[in-house]
């Protein structure tokens, strides 16, 4: 089977906004560490930890 329909493949729900993500074929090897929908998703993530460490 070469082809996959989009509904066949994995989802995940993205740590940062909620939204449900699919598999790529780019996350194939480190489909287990993948958090985040997108760059920007994880860039949000990591700023928010950050700017909550700070404040008392």
């Amino acid at each position: 089977m070469k082809h996959r329909k989009k509904a066949d493949l994995p989802t995940k729900t993205c740590a940062t906004c909620g939204r449900p993500f699919t598999w790529r074929k780019k996350w194939a090897k480190v489909w287990d560490d993948v958090r985040y929908c997108s760059e920007r998703c994880r860039g949000a993530r990591s700023q928010s930890t950050k700017s909550s460490a700070v404040s008392p």
